[in-house]
Protein backbone atom coordinates (compact mmCIF):
# COMPACT_ATOMS: atom_id res chain seq x y z
CA UNK A 1 0.00 0.00 0.00
CA UNK A 2 1.16 3.54 -0.74
CA UNK A 3 0.09 6.90 0.54
CA UNK A 4 0.51 9.25 -2.39
CA UNK A 5 2.20 12.34 -1.08
CA UNK A 6 5.16 13.14 -3.31
CA UNK A 7 6.29 9.69 -4.42
CA UNK A 8 5.89 8.70 -8.06
CA UNK A 9 4.15 5.50 -9.10
CA UNK A 10 4.43 5.69 -12.88
CA UNK A 11 7.36 4.18 -14.75
CA UNK A 12 9.83 5.57 -17.28
CA UNK A 13 11.57 8.92 -17.71
CA UNK A 14 8.60 10.74 -19.25
CA UNK A 15 6.04 8.99 -17.07
CA UNK A 16 8.01 10.02 -14.01
CA UNK A 17 7.79 13.64 -15.09
CA UNK A 18 4.07 13.22 -15.79
CA UNK A 19 3.60 11.77 -12.34
CA UNK A 20 4.82 14.96 -10.76
CA UNK A 21 1.66 16.64 -11.95
CA UNK A 22 -0.73 13.72 -12.43
CA UNK A 23 -0.44 12.13 -9.01
CA UNK A 24 1.81 13.71 -6.41
CA UNK A 25 2.19 17.46 -6.21
CA UNK A 26 5.14 19.43 -7.55
CA UNK A 27 6.90 21.21 -4.72
CA UNK A 28 8.69 24.51 -4.24
CA UNK A 29 10.85 24.47 -1.14
CA UNK A 30 10.06 27.40 1.16
CA UNK A 31 12.24 26.46 4.12
CA UNK A 32 14.75 23.72 4.78
CA UNK A 33 17.09 22.91 7.66
CA UNK A 34 18.78 19.82 9.00
CA UNK A 35 15.66 18.99 11.00
CA UNK A 36 12.70 20.48 9.10
CA UNK A 37 11.34 21.56 5.72
CA UNK A 38 8.23 23.31 4.41
CA UNK A 39 7.11 23.06 0.76
CA UNK A 40 4.61 24.89 -1.40
CA UNK A 41 2.86 22.12 -3.36
CA UNK A 42 1.28 23.03 -6.72
CA UNK A 43 -0.14 20.78 -9.41
CA UNK A 44 -2.08 22.04 -12.43
CA UNK A 45 -3.57 20.11 -15.36
CA UNK A 46 -5.83 21.24 -18.19
CA UNK A 47 -7.44 18.88 -20.71
CA UNK A 48 -9.27 19.33 -24.01
CA UNK A 49 -11.56 16.46 -25.06
CA UNK A 50 -13.70 15.56 -28.09
CA UNK A 51 -15.81 12.47 -28.74
CA UNK A 52 -17.50 11.84 -32.09
CA UNK A 53 -20.32 10.02 -30.28
CA UNK A 54 -22.19 10.19 -26.97
CA UNK A 55 -23.08 7.31 -24.66
CA UNK A 56 -26.27 6.36 -22.91
CA UNK A 57 -25.03 6.41 -19.31
CA UNK A 58 -26.85 9.76 -18.88
CA UNK A 59 -27.20 11.09 -22.44
CA UNK A 60 -30.36 10.31 -24.42
CA UNK A 61 -29.71 11.96 -27.80
CA UNK A 62 -26.88 11.12 -30.24
CA UNK A 63 -24.23 13.58 -31.34
CA UNK A 64 -20.69 14.64 -30.59
CA UNK A 65 -19.35 16.14 -27.37
CA UNK A 66 -16.53 18.64 -26.89
CA UNK A 67 -15.48 19.75 -23.44
CA UNK A 68 -12.61 20.96 -21.28
CA UNK A 69 -11.48 19.99 -17.80
CA UNK A 70 -8.98 21.54 -15.47
CA UNK A 71 -7.84 21.79 -11.90
CA UNK A 72 -5.16 23.31 -9.75
CA UNK A 73 -4.12 21.85 -6.43
CA UNK A 74 -2.23 24.11 -4.05
CA UNK A 75 -1.12 24.05 -0.44
CA UNK A 76 1.66 23.26 1.98
CA UNK A 77 3.45 20.10 3.05
CA UNK A 78 6.32 19.62 5.42
CA UNK A 79 8.18 17.51 7.90
CA UNK A 80 10.22 17.92 11.05
CA UNK A 81 12.34 15.64 13.18
CA UNK A 82 10.41 14.33 16.19
CA UNK A 83 12.05 11.97 18.62
CA UNK A 84 13.53 8.98 16.78
CA UNK A 85 11.48 9.67 13.65
CA UNK A 86 9.85 12.33 11.50
CA UNK A 87 6.55 14.17 11.89
CA UNK A 88 4.99 14.98 8.49
CA UNK A 89 1.78 16.40 7.06
CA UNK A 90 0.06 18.39 4.34
CA UNK A 91 -2.84 20.78 3.83
CA UNK A 92 -4.05 21.84 0.41
CA UNK A 93 -7.06 22.88 -1.65
CA UNK A 94 -8.28 21.89 -5.12
CA UNK A 95 -10.10 24.18 -7.54
CA UNK A 96 -11.64 22.22 -10.43
CA UNK A 97 -14.10 22.61 -13.26
CA UNK A 98 -15.63 21.17 -16.44
CA UNK A 99 -16.62 23.41 -19.35
CA UNK A 100 -18.22 23.07 -22.78
CA UNK A 101 -20.65 20.23 -23.53
CA UNK A 102 -19.69 18.04 -20.59
CA UNK A 103 -18.22 14.56 -21.00
CA UNK A 104 -19.36 11.96 -23.53
CA UNK A 105 -21.18 9.86 -20.89
CA UNK A 106 -23.11 12.80 -19.43
CA UNK A 107 -21.68 12.59 -15.90
CA UNK A 108 -20.72 16.27 -16.22
CA UNK A 109 -22.65 19.03 -17.99
CA UNK A 110 -19.93 21.64 -18.50
CA UNK A 111 -21.29 23.82 -15.71
CA UNK A 112 -19.18 22.61 -12.78
CA UNK A 113 -16.70 24.53 -10.65
CA UNK A 114 -15.70 23.93 -7.05
CA UNK A 115 -12.99 24.75 -4.50
CA UNK A 116 -12.57 22.53 -1.47
CA UNK A 117 -10.00 20.94 0.79
CA UNK A 118 -8.18 17.91 -0.62
CA UNK A 119 -5.24 16.55 1.42
CA UNK A 120 -5.35 17.34 5.13
CA UNK A 121 -3.33 14.82 7.09
CA UNK A 122 -0.59 14.36 9.69
CA UNK A 123 1.65 11.41 10.45
CA UNK A 124 4.82 10.12 12.06
CA UNK A 125 7.39 7.71 10.60
CA UNK A 126 10.74 6.07 11.22
CA UNK A 127 12.60 3.37 9.29
CA UNK A 128 10.15 0.57 10.18
CA UNK A 129 6.92 2.27 11.20
CA UNK A 130 4.52 4.86 9.78
CA UNK A 131 1.22 6.09 11.16
CA UNK A 132 -1.00 8.73 9.50
CA UNK A 133 -4.51 10.12 9.92
CA UNK A 134 -6.64 12.54 7.95
CA UNK A 135 -7.75 13.16 4.39
CA UNK A 136 -5.25 11.55 2.01
CA UNK A 137 -4.85 9.51 -1.16
CA UNK A 138 -4.29 5.79 -0.48
CA UNK A 139 -3.37 3.10 -3.04
CA UNK A 140 -3.31 -0.69 -2.69
CA UNK A 141 -0.90 -2.45 -5.04
CA UNK A 142 -1.20 -1.05 -8.56
CA UNK A 143 -4.73 0.29 -8.11
CA UNK A 144 -6.71 -2.79 -9.16
CA UNK A 145 -9.11 -2.24 -6.22
CA UNK A 146 -8.04 0.92 -4.38
CA UNK A 147 -6.37 3.89 -6.06
CA UNK A 148 -7.68 6.84 -4.10
CA UNK A 149 -11.26 8.13 -4.01
CA UNK A 150 -10.98 9.50 -7.53
CA UNK A 151 -14.45 9.21 -9.12
CA UNK A 152 -15.42 12.82 -9.90
CA UNK A 153 -18.99 13.21 -11.18
CA UNK A 154 -20.62 16.55 -11.93
CA UNK A 155 -24.20 17.73 -12.39
CA UNK A 156 -25.30 15.08 -14.89
CA UNK A 157 -27.59 13.32 -12.42
CA UNK A 158 -29.57 16.45 -11.54
CA UNK A 159 -32.13 15.73 -14.28
CA UNK A 160 -33.06 12.41 -12.62
CA UNK A 161 -35.83 12.80 -10.00
CA UNK A 162 -34.75 11.73 -6.54
CA UNK A 163 -31.06 11.48 -7.42
CA UNK A 164 -28.58 12.30 -4.63
CA UNK A 165 -26.17 15.20 -5.09
CA UNK A 166 -23.25 13.61 -6.97
CA UNK A 167 -21.56 16.86 -8.00
CA UNK A 168 -17.92 16.80 -6.91
CA UNK A 169 -16.81 19.77 -8.96
CA UNK A 170 -16.35 18.14 -12.36
CA UNK A 171 -12.98 17.30 -13.93
CA UNK A 172 -14.31 13.77 -14.42
CA UNK A 173 -11.45 12.38 -16.56
CA UNK A 174 -8.72 14.24 -14.68
CA UNK A 175 -10.05 12.98 -11.33
CA UNK A 176 -9.20 16.24 -9.59
CA UNK A 177 -10.17 14.95 -6.14
CA UNK A 178 -8.49 11.73 -5.06
CA UNK A 179 -8.23 11.86 -1.26
CA UNK A 180 -10.40 9.80 1.05
CA UNK A 181 -12.28 12.10 3.41
CA UNK A 182 -11.04 10.26 6.52
CA UNK A 183 -8.35 7.67 6.97
CA UNK A 184 -6.17 5.92 9.51
CA UNK A 185 -3.18 4.05 8.06
CA UNK A 186 -0.56 2.03 9.91
CA UNK A 187 2.44 0.74 7.93
CA UNK A 188 4.97 -1.71 9.36
CA UNK A 189 8.23 -2.79 7.77
CA UNK A 190 10.82 -1.31 5.44
CA UNK A 191 11.34 -1.19 1.69
CA UNK A 192 12.24 -4.89 1.42
CA UNK A 193 11.38 -8.15 3.15
CA UNK A 194 8.09 -8.65 4.93
CA UNK A 195 5.90 -5.62 5.51
CA UNK A 196 2.23 -4.87 6.21
CA UNK A 197 -0.52 -2.26 6.35
CA UNK A 198 -3.63 -1.80 8.44
CA UNK A 199 -6.06 0.80 7.13
CA UNK A 200 -9.47 2.34 7.74
CA UNK A 201 -10.92 4.57 5.04
CA UNK A 202 -14.12 6.60 4.81
CA UNK A 203 -15.32 8.20 1.58
CA UNK A 204 -17.55 11.26 1.39
CA UNK A 205 -18.09 10.65 -2.35
CA UNK A 206 -21.76 10.12 -3.20
CA UNK A 207 -20.73 8.30 -6.39
CA UNK A 208 -19.19 5.64 -4.12
CA UNK A 209 -22.18 5.64 -1.72
CA UNK A 210 -19.88 7.27 0.87
CA UNK A 211 -18.46 3.82 1.65
CA UNK A 212 -16.53 3.08 4.83
CA UNK A 213 -14.09 0.18 4.74
CA UNK A 214 -11.14 -1.38 6.55
CA UNK A 215 -8.43 -3.77 5.47
CA UNK A 216 -5.18 -5.60 6.03
CA UNK A 217 -2.41 -5.88 3.43
CA UNK A 218 0.66 -8.14 3.78
CA UNK A 219 3.61 -8.14 1.35
CA UNK A 220 7.03 -9.60 0.77
CA UNK A 221 9.33 -7.41 -1.32
CA UNK A 222 12.50 -8.80 -2.95
CA UNK A 223 14.61 -8.33 -6.05
CA UNK A 224 12.37 -10.84 -7.80
CA UNK A 225 9.21 -8.84 -7.15
CA UNK A 226 6.46 -8.15 -4.65
CA UNK A 227 4.07 -10.86 -3.44
CA UNK A 228 1.01 -9.59 -1.58
CA UNK A 229 -2.22 -10.71 0.03
CA UNK A 230 -5.06 -8.59 1.40
CA UNK A 231 -8.54 -8.58 2.89
CA UNK A 232 -11.00 -5.66 2.72
CA UNK A 233 -14.28 -5.38 4.66
CA UNK A 234 -17.07 -2.94 3.85
CA UNK A 235 -18.34 -1.37 7.06
CA UNK A 236 -21.01 1.15 6.08
CA UNK A 237 -22.63 3.15 3.26
CA UNK A 238 -24.99 6.07 2.96
CA UNK A 239 -28.35 4.31 2.69
CA UNK A 240 -29.98 6.72 0.22
CA UNK A 241 -26.95 6.90 -2.06
CA UNK A 242 -26.44 3.14 -1.95
CA UNK A 243 -30.10 2.44 -2.76
CA UNK A 244 -29.98 4.77 -5.77
CA UNK A 245 -26.75 3.26 -7.13
CA UNK A 246 -27.45 -0.37 -6.24
CA UNK A 247 -24.54 -0.41 -3.77
CA UNK A 248 -26.32 -1.66 -0.64
CA UNK A 249 -24.14 -4.78 -0.88
CA UNK A 250 -21.09 -2.73 0.08
CA UNK A 251 -22.22 -2.68 3.73
CA UNK A 252 -20.72 -5.99 4.85
CA UNK A 253 -18.94 -6.78 1.58
CA UNK A 254 -15.79 -8.93 1.95
CA UNK A 255 -12.96 -8.91 -0.60
CA UNK A 256 -9.82 -11.03 -0.42
CA UNK A 257 -7.01 -11.22 -2.91
CA UNK A 258 -3.43 -12.07 -3.81
CA UNK A 259 -1.07 -10.39 -6.24
CA UNK A 260 2.45 -10.40 -7.69
CA UNK A 261 4.46 -7.86 -9.62
CA UNK A 262 8.11 -7.99 -10.62
CA UNK A 263 10.72 -9.38 -12.98
CA UNK A 264 11.62 -12.70 -11.26
CA UNK A 265 15.18 -11.42 -11.43
CA UNK A 266 15.21 -11.38 -15.25
CA UNK A 267 16.31 -8.06 -16.74
CA UNK A 268 13.78 -6.53 -19.19
CA UNK A 269 10.98 -8.90 -18.07
CA UNK A 270 7.78 -7.55 -16.50
CA UNK A 271 5.21 -9.81 -14.83
CA UNK A 272 2.06 -8.82 -12.99
CA UNK A 273 -0.97 -10.74 -11.73
CA UNK A 274 -3.80 -10.35 -9.24
CA UNK A 275 -6.83 -12.34 -8.11
CA UNK A 276 -9.68 -10.86 -6.03
CA UNK A 277 -12.70 -12.72 -4.68
CA UNK A 278 -15.79 -10.92 -3.32
CA UNK A 279 -18.62 -12.01 -1.07
CA UNK A 280 -21.24 -9.29 -1.27
CA UNK A 281 -22.91 -7.90 1.82
CA UNK A 282 -26.49 -8.81 0.83
CA UNK A 283 -28.37 -10.67 -1.88
CA UNK A 284 -28.86 -7.64 -4.16
CA UNK A 285 -25.68 -8.49 -6.10
CA UNK A 286 -23.99 -11.72 -7.10
CA UNK A 287 -20.69 -12.70 -5.52
CA UNK A 288 -17.89 -12.18 -8.00
CA UNK A 289 -14.24 -12.71 -8.80
CA UNK A 290 -11.76 -10.76 -10.90
CA UNK A 291 -8.23 -11.54 -12.01
CA UNK A 292 -5.57 -10.70 -14.54
CA UNK A 293 -2.27 -12.01 -15.90
CA UNK A 294 0.21 -9.72 -17.63
CA UNK A 295 3.63 -10.28 -19.16
CA UNK A 296 5.90 -7.84 -20.96
CA UNK A 297 9.37 -7.57 -22.42
CA UNK A 298 11.53 -4.52 -23.10
CA UNK A 299 13.81 -4.86 -26.13
CA UNK A 300 16.52 -2.74 -24.56
CA UNK A 301 19.08 -3.35 -27.32
CA UNK A 302 16.82 -2.08 -30.11
CA UNK A 303 16.41 1.54 -31.15
CA UNK A 304 13.88 3.40 -28.98
CA UNK A 305 13.90 0.50 -26.46
CA UNK A 306 10.40 -0.74 -27.39
CA UNK A 307 8.35 -2.79 -24.94
CA UNK A 308 5.56 -5.23 -25.72
CA UNK A 309 3.01 -6.32 -23.10
CA UNK A 310 0.04 -8.67 -23.19
CA UNK A 311 -2.63 -8.82 -20.48
CA UNK A 312 -5.78 -10.88 -20.03
CA UNK A 313 -8.25 -9.71 -17.39
CA UNK A 314 -11.56 -11.23 -16.31
CA UNK A 315 -14.32 -9.53 -14.29
CA UNK A 316 -17.40 -11.52 -13.20
CA UNK A 317 -20.93 -10.21 -13.55
CA UNK A 318 -21.24 -9.57 -9.80
CA UNK A 319 -17.77 -8.14 -9.29
CA UNK A 320 -17.59 -4.63 -7.77
CA UNK A 321 -14.36 -2.81 -8.83
CA UNK A 322 -14.60 -0.43 -5.84
CA UNK A 323 -12.01 2.39 -5.98
CA UNK A 324 -9.88 1.29 -8.95
CA UNK A 325 -8.08 3.99 -10.92
CA UNK A 326 -5.27 5.31 -13.12
CA UNK A 327 -1.98 4.02 -11.76
CA UNK A 328 1.02 2.81 -13.77
CA UNK A 329 0.07 4.44 -17.06
CA UNK A 330 -2.63 4.44 -19.75
CA UNK A 331 -4.61 1.21 -19.61
CA UNK A 332 -4.28 0.62 -15.84
CA UNK A 333 -6.86 0.43 -14.64
CA UNK A 334 -8.97 2.39 -17.08
CA UNK A 335 -8.88 -0.09 -19.96
CA UNK A 336 -9.64 1.91 -23.11
CA UNK A 337 -10.15 5.66 -22.92
CA UNK A 338 -13.69 5.44 -24.37
CA UNK A 339 -14.75 2.11 -22.88
CA UNK A 340 -13.45 2.73 -19.38
CA UNK A 341 -14.62 6.34 -19.07
CA UNK A 342 -17.82 6.69 -21.11
CA UNK A 343 -19.14 3.61 -22.94
CA UNK A 344 -18.52 0.79 -20.47
CA UNK A 345 -17.96 -1.89 -19.38
CA UNK A 346 -16.58 -0.38 -16.20
CA UNK A 347 -14.43 -3.29 -14.96
CA UNK A 348 -17.33 -5.66 -14.38
CA UNK A 349 -19.09 -8.38 -16.42
CA UNK A 350 -16.38 -8.56 -19.05
CA UNK A 351 -13.11 -10.11 -20.15
CA UNK A 352 -10.43 -8.00 -21.82
CA UNK A 353 -7.56 -8.94 -24.09
CA UNK A 354 -5.00 -6.14 -24.13
CA UNK A 355 -1.82 -5.59 -26.14
CA UNK A 356 0.45 -2.61 -25.45
CA UNK A 357 3.39 -1.45 -27.57
CA UNK A 358 5.48 1.45 -26.22
CA UNK A 359 8.74 3.08 -27.29
CA UNK A 360 10.99 5.98 -26.29
CA UNK A 361 12.31 7.84 -29.35
CA UNK A 362 14.10 10.31 -27.08
CA UNK A 363 14.63 10.77 -23.37
CA UNK A 364 11.72 13.22 -23.11
CA UNK A 365 9.25 11.45 -25.42
CA UNK A 366 7.32 8.19 -25.05
CA UNK A 367 4.84 6.96 -27.67
CA UNK A 368 2.52 3.98 -27.58
CA UNK A 369 -0.35 2.00 -29.07
CA UNK A 370 -2.89 0.17 -26.89
CA UNK A 371 -5.37 -2.37 -28.25
CA UNK A 372 -8.33 -3.66 -26.19
CA UNK A 373 -10.89 -6.34 -27.02
CA UNK A 374 -13.92 -6.55 -24.69
CA UNK A 375 -16.15 -9.62 -24.45
CA UNK A 376 -19.11 -9.81 -22.06
CA UNK A 377 -19.28 -12.29 -19.19
CA UNK A 378 -23.07 -12.82 -19.03
CA UNK A 379 -24.11 -10.85 -22.14
CA UNK A 380 -22.44 -9.28 -25.18
CA UNK A 381 -24.20 -5.89 -25.21
CA UNK A 382 -20.98 -4.00 -24.53
CA UNK A 383 -18.63 -6.13 -26.63
CA UNK A 384 -16.23 -3.84 -28.49
CA UNK A 385 -12.68 -3.23 -29.64
CA UNK A 386 -10.71 -0.05 -29.00
CA UNK A 387 -7.37 1.31 -30.18
CA UNK A 388 -5.61 4.16 -28.35
CA UNK A 389 -2.55 5.98 -29.68
CA UNK A 390 -0.75 8.22 -27.20
CA UNK A 391 2.36 10.29 -26.57
CA UNK A 392 3.95 11.74 -23.43
CA UNK A 393 6.25 14.66 -24.23
CA UNK A 394 8.20 16.67 -21.67
CA UNK A 395 8.59 19.95 -23.57
CA UNK A 396 10.55 21.62 -20.78
CA UNK A 397 10.72 21.77 -16.99
CA UNK A 398 7.34 23.53 -16.80
CA UNK A 399 5.33 22.01 -19.67
CA UNK A 400 4.28 18.42 -20.42
CA UNK A 401 1.91 17.48 -23.25
CA UNK A 402 0.08 14.16 -23.61
CA UNK A 403 -2.21 13.69 -26.63
CA UNK A 404 -4.42 10.59 -27.10
CA UNK A 405 -6.34 9.50 -30.19
CA UNK A 406 -8.88 6.71 -29.77
CA UNK A 407 -10.97 4.56 -32.11
CA UNK A 408 -13.86 2.73 -30.43
CA UNK A 409 -15.83 0.08 -32.35
CA UNK A 410 -18.85 -1.35 -30.48
CA UNK A 411 -20.71 -4.41 -31.74
CA UNK A 412 -24.08 -2.93 -30.73
CA UNK A 413 -25.60 0.53 -30.63
CA UNK A 414 -27.69 1.80 -27.70
CA UNK A 415 -30.86 0.86 -29.62
CA UNK A 416 -29.54 -2.72 -29.79
CA UNK A 417 -28.66 -2.89 -26.09
CA UNK A 418 -25.22 -1.28 -26.19
CA UNK A 419 -24.35 2.23 -25.06
CA UNK A 420 -23.30 4.23 -28.16
CA UNK A 421 -26.15 6.47 -29.25
CA UNK A 422 -27.11 6.64 -32.90
CA UNK A 423 -25.13 3.77 -34.41
CA UNK A 424 -22.56 1.06 -33.86
CA UNK A 425 -20.07 2.67 -36.26
CA UNK A 426 -16.46 3.20 -35.21
CA UNK A 427 -16.21 6.42 -33.22
CA UNK A 428 -13.13 8.62 -32.96
CA UNK A 429 -11.99 10.26 -29.74
CA UNK A 430 -9.31 12.84 -28.92
CA UNK A 431 -7.84 14.33 -25.78
CA UNK A 432 -4.89 16.59 -25.08
CA UNK A 433 -3.53 17.06 -21.58
CA UNK A 434 -1.42 20.06 -20.69
CA UNK A 435 0.48 19.58 -17.45
CA UNK A 436 2.31 22.48 -15.83
CA UNK A 437 4.79 21.44 -13.11
CA UNK A 438 6.06 24.20 -10.81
Amino acid sequence: MRIKTRRCILRGVVATALCAAWGPASALNLMKSDASEVNLDIEAIFGVFHSEERYSQLHSTPGSASWQEGYIKYGLSGSTRAGSGTLFGAANLVTSGTFGDGDAAGFTTGDETETDFEDLYVGWRNEMFEFSVGSQNVTLGDGFLINGDSLNFGKGFEAIPGAPDFDRGGAYWLAARKAFDKSVVLKLGGESGFRGDLFWLESDNAAQASMELAGLNLEHVSDHGTVGAYVIKGLDVDDAQAAFLGYTHRDGQRTAGVRFQGSMGVENLFLSAEYASQDQGDNTRLDGDAWYLEAGWTFANLAWSPSLNYRYSQFDNGYDPLFFGFNRGYGTWFQGEVAANYAGPFSTNTSVNHIALKATPMETLTVGALLFDFEGDSNNNLDATELNLFAEWVVNDHLILSPVIGFYNPEKSAAQGGSQLGSSDTSSYFQLLTIVPF
